[in-house]
């Protein structure tokens, strides 16, 4: 093993690469063996998230060789499966998204496949929906999502627009193995795609199908043109600002005002180490902004626009973070009495939310009579349920999809998590609460009235290095194989072990929920993109603070387990 490495990262040194920023990279550790079995000992996964690492040199990273490898690996598998023989490709803001989205396509090219790349960068929803719009046999989108700036990645998704199945992404993977990273891909130019007539872009046509498909979803349309809401948004440096902005101004929300140093596409994300709407330090920069101007709502997309968090203005004019789960919630609420109002609900409505999300939800779900289905984390398995209700004839029986980590979506004009449906739903719910005199924080605490107050809680424990994932691996095995009787002295009423489908229903996955008496739950899951295990905590009281208490003492009984 130890010659493989150093031998792989000789080779590198002495290859005539085509990116001139990897040799001084590869110069610079020479003689540094931890440094090089770091990049070299093993190469980036290709799961059903595709890749993500940190950009690069070496196997290990993310780079042109990398995602010429991948796209190869994904281009074997494309050639066995007939249709159109296209793939759809999107990009981000992030550092060389640009880059290795036109490497993928010169790749595609190369191998005969056609490609329908988007001009600018576009979101996650935009190519699920080309995937759909041009019958593609699958879609790439280059991304790392809200992972720091120092990562990017690379996500597949399968005919229909959802991420690609295990089954696929096994394939892809076996192809990708043997494909030898440097010399193994066939690649054209883009440019010579593009005159070979291979390489095209999205039309204009798809673009405006997309805006059209999500400005249908309004629950009240022609409502916010008279709201008068007042909106600061960020983009996050990322790709949403072209979209969000386009279906706002289109329902009728033009009073936006748009967080200066976040507003274009920046793939170093000065601002904030995390361009992640659910973190405090992403949303700073709008929050003071929103006080000095007095907006009603302040938002935030993530850097591919899948997910949106925000911050709700107070009675007393401070602003609050609403949580994924309370604003899952809140959306549900709002379609729900809102197409029982307007007369457009569905026969049979059904809803979907991932296992680690609020319970609060299938309350609300059961006071309207709508349909609740409990999916696996992750959004595919909420498109899966999309799929299930089409092949059936009843896709318009789908009115929405959450899941806690802030991505929404309603309808099933994409299979992804759609932060553009997403702020224009929570802007039009704003605006109609607005209009009655009333506003989100006054409609979520009455939620909190009529069915009780939940608190929701996320807690994660990292594992870095290249042992995490063991150390990750055994902690679950201790809890299965020494199952805890108590948490805090709440006893475990039931235990929910979903590696065994044949009591879930589901497929397989490494989550273990533990529900407690009184009605509290604890459920404990790896991370299936960073090395780390989350907790998720719902507990539930007479008020915030009995419901915080208890989660407190829950999560210090765990703090042991998963040190």
């Amino acid at each position: 093993m130890c010659n493989m490495y150093l031998d792989e990262y000789k080779r590198w040194l002495a290859a005539d690469l085509e990116d001139a920023d990897l040799k001084p990279e590869l110069a610079k550790i020479e003689g540094n063996e931890e440094e090089i079995k770091d990049r070299f000992a093993v190469a980036l996964k290709f799961g059903t998230a595709g890749l993500r690492g940190v950009l690069g040199a070496g196997t290990n990273r993310m780079n042109i060789y990398v995602v010429r490898q991948a796209t190869q690996g994904l281009a074997n598998w494309v050639k066995t499966q007939g249709g159109t023989q296209t793939v759809a490709i999107s990009y981000d803001s992030r550092l060389k998204s640009d880059v290795f989205a036109k490497t993928a396509a010169g790749v595609l090219a190369a191998n005969g496949i056609k490609v329908r790349i988007y001009d600018a960068l576009m979101p996650v929803p935009a190519l699920s929906f080309a995937t759909r719009y041009y019958q593609c046999n699958a879609g790439i989108m280059v991304t790392a999502s809200h992972n720091p700036a120092k990562y990017n990645g690379y996500k597949a998704y399968g005919p229909d627009g959802c991420q690609m199945t295990d089954d696929a992404a096994a394939i892809v993977y076996d192809e990708i193995q043997k494909t030898d990273v440097l010399t193994g891909a066939k690649y054209i130019s883009f440019a010579e795609g593009v005159e070979q007539g291979l390489i095209r872009f999205v039309g204009d046509d798809c673009k405006d199908a997309l805006y059209q498909a999500i400005e249908a979803r309004q629950v009240r349309p022609g409502l916010c043109k008279t709201a008068g809401l007042k909106l600061v948004y960020s983009p996050l440096n990322g790709s949403g600002l072209v979209p969000v902005t386009h279906v706002l101004n289109d329902i009728g929300i033009t009073d936006i005002t748009i967080v200066p140093e976040q507003e274009y596409p920046n793939g170093y994300f000065t601002t904030c180490s995390y361009p992640n709407p659910e973190i405090f330090e992403a949303l700073k920069l709008g929050l003071e902004l929103a006080k000095e101007c007095g907006a009603d709502l302040m938002l935030a997309t993530d850097p591919d626009a899948d997910r949106v968090g925000i911050a709700m203005k107070c009675p007393d004019g401070s602003y609050e973070l609403v949580s994924g789960n309370e604003m899952g919630v809140l959306l549900l609420d709002y379609i729900c009495a809102g197409r029982i109002e307007k007369g457009t609900m569905p026969k049979n409505p059904v809803a979907v939310k991932s296992i680690v999300s609020t319970p609060l939800a299938d309350a609300v779900a059961a006071h309207y009579g709508v349909e609740l289905r409990s999916v696996l984390t992750g959004f595919k398995w909420i498109g899966d349920q999309i799929a299930s209700l089409e092949a059936a004839g009843e896709v318009e029986r789908f009115i929405f999809g959450f899941e806690e980590s802030y991505g929404y979506l309603a309808g099933p004009y994409v299979r992804d998590k759609d932060a553009v449906i997403g702020s224009m739903l929570i802007c039009e719910m704003a605006a109609y609460y607005r209009s009655i005199g009333s506003s989100i924080k006054q409609r979520l605490e009455e939620i909190y009235q009529q069915y009780g107050r939940y608190l929701n809680k996320v807690d994660s424990f990292e594992f870095p290095g290249l042992t995490g994932m063991d150390k990750m691996a055994s902690i679950m095995q201790n809890l299965r194989d020494n199952p805890p009787a108590e948490f805090a002295g709440y006893k475990v009423t039931k235990v929910t072990d979903y590696e065994k489908p044949e009591e879930t229903g589901l497929p397989s996955a490494n989550v273990l929920i533990y529900t407690l008496e009184g009605g509290a739950t604890v459920v404990v899951r790896p991370s299936g993109t960073e090395p780390k295990i989350k907790t998720y905590f719902t507990t539930l009281g007479k008020d915030l603070a009995e419901a915080q208490a208890q989660k407190d003492k829950l999560a210090a009984a765990l703090k042991p387990i998963l040190a």
